[in-house]
């Protein structure tokens, strides 16, 4: 059967039983290889994606339930790696094996978008689920942080001031 999607911001269309999880067609159709299977059974949280910007688990999530649907993985954050929560991750020195850290990534991303400056309750929960088998957990609820902080700096620096583009036009 035929299902459209919207992959990282361009549509594609799969033809593939009701029932394949969308971390094969990630993977195997569509050719996006950051999202990773490590269990097959949403427990680890290496298979995360956004569906319509929450954090969700791939594995398990059939096309069927996916179809019409905004999906962004770890390739869609951002074409140069400059996403904040990636830019924080590499400054934070995260990854040890780095084998769940697409991840992690996603599910911090998620947060972010909702909550821009969590507390550390907040990020437990929302990293709830995502195993580090390397134990890099502090390393991570601290690149959230700085992500947060980056976000709000890069908003900052988005944002005009209509001071500053009155004056400009005087």
């Amino acid at each position: 059967m035929s299902y459209s999607l919207i992959v990282n911001g361009r549509s594609v269309t799969v033809d593939v039983p009701a029932e394949t999880p969308l971390l094969w067609v990630i993977r195997d159709i569509l050719d996006l290889k950051g999202t990773k299977y490590g269990c097959g059974m949403a427990l680890c949280g290496c298979c995360t994606v956004h569906i319509n910007g929450e954090a969700t688990r791939s594995c398990t999530t059939a096309i069927s339930a996916a179809a019409d649907r905004h999906i962004t993985t770890l390739e869609g954050l951002s074409e140069d790696g400059t996403h904040p929560v990636q830019l924080a991750w590499e400054e934070i020195d995260v990854p040890q094996c780095g084998y769940c850290q697409a991840g992690q990534i996603m599910s911090a991303a998620a947060l972010l978008a909702k909550h821009p400056h969590p507390t550390d309750t907040e990020i437990d929960a929302a990293m709830d689920g995502n195993i580090c088998r390397c134990g890099t957990y502090l390393r991570i609820r601290k690149a959230v942080k700085r992500a947060g902080q980056i976000q709000a700096k890069q908003q900052a620096a988005q944002a005009v001031p209509a001071d500053r583009t009155a004056s400009a036009k005087a």
